[in-house]
């Protein structure tokens, strides 16, 4: 391994260089030999390099790329013990394993003792005595084609381009050959896993496992599906139960019918408009269905007929001017079987600051109304008729209590209703700013009622009012102020979800009293006079003059023996029963003159 030659020939200089070792790359590793050593080694015949044999192993533990003497015997996992080479131990060693003597100053000196390097193996493998690895995982040396000689310095500084043999041939012989480490490639010996074995197999894994998944994902869609169509059906039967709409399970009638509309949640308030100038009142009901998410203003006719706490007949008209709101509250409790959670009384200077505050309203207005502060006949209408109309606090004043000559009451309560909406559709749907707006207005409201808890109602509302889940309904009122179960189905029932409990027609006979006599407290005694005759009372009001003589008043001829019998109950002369016009749900009519004497009934 220790090749020795004179690089002179090969332009290196007069120093000969000799071969050390390989590096990581299979290369060799030259060294400059000394002229003592070089001179020695020209008369030291040098061994010839045996043939080298790919699948020989090396004796030695390892690859030293400086090494070139004995090597130290290499570690096999499967050699025997007697395939380890023995260790000289008569030649002189030196550090590196040469048996020349060890030169301090050359630490590659190897010396000029010749070395049995035997065939290279660059893996270091054991000698060949011990255990091979198994077939499968050999690894073979296949020599390569060699190009010309002059590609590779050992060809080109080797003994054969110096022509001739090196120091220590002994003669002619078999040339071994001429192997080098370039010569070679690794080659893996195949195996039982060919290529398409493994490619067949990949493929058949892969195709699995998409199988597999497609499954698992298929499976999950399934699941999935079933949870949602599950939730979906469990809402539906649970949405069908709540409005009693099962089969067997509503109480209305056969099965599919509409839930009862008594088992909806409703908070309900009334709200009484006061016309402080011309006088007067107009009432409301603003109703919220939190089942069905609808808002309704149920208008109330002031002909409406109520009972009072002593089981007498009044109207709502009479029941509000009594300022008794409480009391007006349970009677229309009683006459509309509904539940009122509180009255509003709103003045009308009160609604002109809250359409103010709320920055004006735009409503669709059905008539023109008049200017009341104009001094003028002729002069321009405050509010003019069109659709979306602009109105502020005092146009919105004017036409919610405007009546025209020969309209009805109910013309009047329509535009009453028709401001409320357009108030709520601008009110904030927010409960704290709705608060707010109410705590401005500075109104002190009837107990229970507070600010809080009317604007976290009117918020809700207002919720309703700009989704457009809100509309306005009439109460319908018969002439005598009772309500049918006819007329009053679709309001008092389906709105309220209460049944109509007026009083019995016939029961009593109900006269309608109006003072013309300019003494207030006879409208009091007269009524105390009625009831203990056994006649209900019904608030006519007071006159805006006074009469001279006193009428009682019958419209079908059927009452005129009852209205006969009110003249005499009241004193009255029986001149003054005559036939005529009588106030809506009354069966006779009173005027009170001056000619009427309390003291002599």
């Amino acid at each position: 391994m220790n090749d020795r030659y004179d690089a002179g020939d090969a332009g290196y200089g007069a120093v000969p260089y000799e071969v050390v070792g390989y590096d990581e790359y299979g290369r060799p590793v030259y060294r400059q030999v000394p002229a003592e050593q070089a001179a020695q080694a020209q008369q030291v015949p040098q061994p010839q390099p045996a043939a080298y044999d790919p699948y020989a192993q090396q004796q030695g533990y390892g690859y030293d790329p400086y090494a070139t003497g004995h090597q130290q015997p290499s570690y096999d996992p499967y050699a025997t013990q007697d395939s380890y080479p023995t260790h000289d131990s008569y030649a002189p060693q030196d550090p590196y394993g040469s048996h020349a003597p060890y030169d301090p100053y050359d630490p590659y000196a190897t010396g000029t003792g010749t070395q049995d390097t035997g065939g290279h193996d660059p893996y270091g493998q054991a000698a060949s005595g011990g255990r091979q690895p198994r077939v499968a995982e050999q690894t073979a040396y296949i020599p390569q084609q060699a190009g010309p000689a002059e590609d590779t310095p050992a060809a080109q500084d080797g003994p054969a381009a110096r022509g001739g043999t090196t120091a220590g041939d002994t003669g002619p012989g078999p040339e071994a050959p001429d192997y080098r480490t370039e010569q070679f490639a690794f080659v893996e010996e195949p195996d039982g896993d060919s290529e398409d074995v493994i490619d067949w197999l990949k493929f058949t894994e892969n195709r699995t496992e998409r199988r597999e998944e497609a499954r698992r994902r298929a499976r999950s869609r399934l699941i999935a599906l079933l949870v949602v169509l599950a939730v979906v059906a469990a809402g539906g039967v649970g949405y069908l139960w709540y409005a009693g709409k099962l089969p067997g399970l509503s109480s209305g009638g056969p099965a599919g019918t509409a839930a009862p509309v008594t088992a909806q949640k409703r908070d309900v308030l009334v709200v009484h408009l006061h016309n402080t100038v011309k006088g007067g009142t107009s009432t409301a009901l603003l109703v919220d269905n939190t089942t069905t998410k609808q808002g309704t203003t149920v208008l109330l006719p002031n002909s409406l007929a109520l009972t009072g706490d002593d089981g007498s007949t009044t109207t709502l008209a009479k029941s509000v001017d009594d300022d008794d709101t409480s009391g007006t509250r349970d009677q229309l409790d009683t006459v509309l079987g509904t539940s009122i959670q509180g009255s509003w009384r709103l003045d009308t200077p009160y609604l002109q600051n809250l359409v103010d505050l709320v920055g004006n309203i735009e409503i669709d207005t059905d008539t023109d109304v008049p200017d009341p502060d104009a001094k003028e006949k002729g002069a321009a209408p405050l509010v003019h008729k069109g659709q979306d109309q602009t109105l502020s606090g005092k146009m919105a004043v004017a036409y919610a209590t405007y009546r025209a000559s020969g309209e009805s009451e109910n013309a009047q309560l329509q535009r009453f209703g028709q401001v409320m909406q357009g108030v709520l559709r601008k009110m904030s749907s927010d409960p704290g700013a709705a608060t707010v707006t109410v705590q401005t207005l500075a109104q002190i409201l009837d107990p229970p009622l507070t600010d809080k808890d009317l604007g976290t109602f009117l918020a809700r509302l207002a919720d309703l009012a700009k989704s457009g889940d809100y509309k306005t309904a009439l109460l319908p009122v018969r002439p005598d102020g009772t309500l049918s179960a006819e007329t009053s189905d679709s309001v008092v029932k389906d709105i309220l979800g209460g049944t109509a409990k007026s009083p019995d027609a016939g029961s009593a006979v109900r006269v309608s009293v109006q003072n013309a006599t300019g003494v207030k407290d006879d409208t009091e005694k007269a009524r105390v006079v009625l009831l203990n005759g056994g006649f209900t009372f019904l608030e006519g009001g007071s006159a805006s003059g006074t009469e001279a003589t006193s009428k009682v008043t019958y419209a079908d001829a059927a009452d005129q023996a009852k209205a006969t019998e009110v003249a005499k109950t009241l004193g009255l002369p029986a001149g003054s029963v005559t036939k005529g016009t009588v106030s809506s749900g009354a069966d006779v009519s009173v005027v009170l003159g001056r000619d009427y004497k309390p003291s002599s009934s």
